[in-house]
């Protein structure tokens, strides 16, 4: 199925007068817009009322998640639906509440909506700014093993952290080990209705899910009441959610009526959206008022994990469907798009969101064809607030706690030890470190998998393999590029295979795979050669690609014999005649290489 969203693949170059095609990459909506056509409008009206059927339970949960009023889930919900539409570059993602994000909530913001809704303001601000410095870049220095570390520890203490609410128990403290102990402790408390509800919307909304992956395609040539049918069963499956908690509601409230309630209810929800205002820069309380600063201070790393992790959340999600519906999408444009988001959104009480996977994979499924459908998404979030509040105070909250759980059970990755076993056994090691140390604090579990990580990284850079080919001739070929901390390693390596033997050895060094070197590298190759002179021995180098050329033609270093081939070089320090090497001038160099030096 065709598309009428093109997608921008950056920004274009800054200039006095904005072209068009830069508005359009500026303002992705420019691009499709244009090409919008009704079989567009059709489907994503239709993706648009099935996304709004998830979010709109979910919302009620994850707020739960996050420590704070149902109503803060609602009112998160809805912004990003309107600005991704101008923003995005992607058509499937959908902005709002997610798991992972209500959990960093609940870390650092005391359960307090003030902090919340200032952190939503400040990870705005951030992300707004790092997309306008163009730093999306520095998101590619946490690895796949930290993300799954972290998503896998989130997802156990997401999903164990409801088990409260399953079995509706009362007074469970909120930090994981705390809680654990205490749900075990308290487990004869277990109230017989919020449980027997909760497990029942489980095993629905597992039966649902089944359903919906098994749902056949529908084919043209059915005939129109197999159509029927199967568009039924699809939206049913696909509003599983929504399903589930109404039916539950339904359960709750006809107890109500009868004067006995054995279910924990969500309980009364303010109508209406608030008014817009900006964020809480103080709070008052009883001993005195909180100052912005010491606000700040008390959020301490969250101001930092929680918009890096939104951003990484949302452009993995991004990526993701971009590469299973074969276009691009624009990372730092998407860094604009959940910037202003949560800037916005602040202002009518949010706490941070970013993209979520789940309702992005309805949109995706939906048939989606551009951000358009959002808007549909975010006019059902406000008509639940206006006329639907009042439905609210019947839910159950062991429900609501069937869907959280049903929806980070995927998040836990049971596949990818194995995967890291096969792949790259080294991997596993900041994995474990991410994934045990968020049970601690989930700063500290993603600060030290992405500092493991960046040391098995440089570890790679500092010590780089070096295939060696023995014979009259020693060949060295490094596998990789040559850079300052693995010099030492290259020059012990000469030192002790070919200067310190009797008689001493020439090397030939194959410097093919070499694209860069820096100056520590140039000062080590100058004492190598000098250590080579003195011993009355010859280094040579082959296939010197042109950025090594034009550095080593700027260092000026004397005495550089330079072979365009490994034949030629091995002939000329066999001493046999008719080679002769290129030395290291601007006139020697080959005139291909001249030509390249000199564009």
């Amino acid at each position: 199925m065709s598309s009428p969203l093109k997608h921008p693949k950056g920004f274009a170059p800054m200039s006095c007068c904005w072209s068009t095609e830069t508005m359009q990459k500026r303002l992705p909506f420019l691009a499709w817009l244009p090409n919008y056509t009704w079989y567009a409008l059709k489907m994503d009206f239709i993706a648009g009322i099935s996304v709004g059927l998830t979010v709109i339970p979910q919302a009620l949960a994850y707020a739960e998640v996050a420590g704070l009023p149902p109503q803060y889930g609602l009112y998160s919900a809805f912004m990003g639906c309107f600005v991704y539409f101008f923003l995005g570059t992607s058509r499937d993602v959908t902005l709002g509440p997610t798991a992972i994000m209500s959990l960093l909530v609940s870390f650092y913001t005391f359960r307090e909506p003030a902090y919340a809704v200032l952190l939503a303001f400040l990870s705005g601000c951030i992300q707004l700014g790092m997309g306008f410095l163009r730093l999306g870049f520095l998101l590619d220095f946490i690895s796949c093993p930290v993300i799954k570390g972290f998503t896998s520890a989130a997802a156990i203490t997401i999903g164990f952290g409801q088990i409260k609410n399953l079995l509706g128990l009362q007074h469970i403290p909120r930090q994981f080990f705390l809680q654990v102990y205490q749900t075990f402790h308290n487990i004869g408390e277990t109230r017989v209705g919020d449980a027997v509800l909760g497990l029942v919307c489980m095993v629905l909304l597992l039966v649902l899910k089944l359903m919906r992956d098994h749902v056949p395609p529908v084919h043209p040539e059915m005939p129109p009441g197999v159509r029927l049918s199967h568009g039924l069963v699809w939206t049913a499956t696909t509003a599983r959610n929504a399903l589930v908690v109404s039916f539950a509601a339904l359960v709750a409230y006809s107890f109500e009526v009868t004067g006995y309630q054995p279910f924990v209810l969500t309980g009364k929800t303010p109508e209406g959206l608030p008014d817009p205002s900006i964020p809480p820069f103080s709070v008052a309380t009883t001993n005195g008022t909180i100052s912005f600063t010491q606000m700040v201070q008390g959020m301490g790393a969250g101001l930092a994990v929680v918009p890096l992790m939104g951003l990484l959340e949302s452009i993995a999600v991004a990526k993701s469907f971009a590469s299973q519906n074969n276009y691009r999408v624009d990372a730092n444009q998407e860094l604009l798009a959940i910037g202003l988001t949560n800037i916005l959104g602040s202002l009518f009480s949010s706490y941070p969101v970013t993209g979520s996977f789940g309702r992005t994979a309805v949109n995706a499924q939906s048939g989606v064809c551009t951000p358009a459908g959002g808007l549909m998404t975010g006019a059902l979030v406000l008509l639940s607030l206006d006329y639907l509040t009042s439905l609210f105070y019947y839910i159950p909250k062991s429900a609501l706690a069937a869907v959280i759980i049903m929806a980070v059970a995927p998040l836990f990755d049971t596949k990818i030890l194995g995967t890291l076993w096969r792949v790259k056994r080294l991997d596993l090691l900041p994995l474990c470190v991410t994934f045990l140390l968020c049970f601690w604090e989930v700063q500290y579990g993603i600060l030290a998998g992405t500092l493991v990580s960046v040391v098995i990284l440089l570890h790679s850079v500092a010590r780089p393999k070096i295939q060696v080919s023995e014979g009259p001739v020693l060949i060295l070929q490094p596998s990789s590029g040559l850079h300052f901390p693995a010099i030492e390693t290259l020059r012990e390596m000469v030192l002790s295979r070919a200067l310190e033997t009797s008689p001493p050895r020439s090397v030939a060094l194959d410097c093919t795979h070499i694209f860069s070197i820096d100056y520590t590298v140039v000062l080590g190759l100058g004492e190598l050669l000098e250590d080579f002179h003195k011993r009355g021995a010859t280094l040579a180098l082959i296939g010197l690609q042109v950025p090594v050329l034009r550095v080593l033609l700027s260092a000026d270093l004397k005495g550089v014999l330079y072979f365009s081939t490994l034949e030629e070089a091995e002939k000329y320090l066999k001493q046999e005649p008719g080679t002769q090497p290129y030395n290291i001038s601007e006139d020697s160099v080959p005139e291909h290489k001249v030509a390249l030096l000199k564009a």
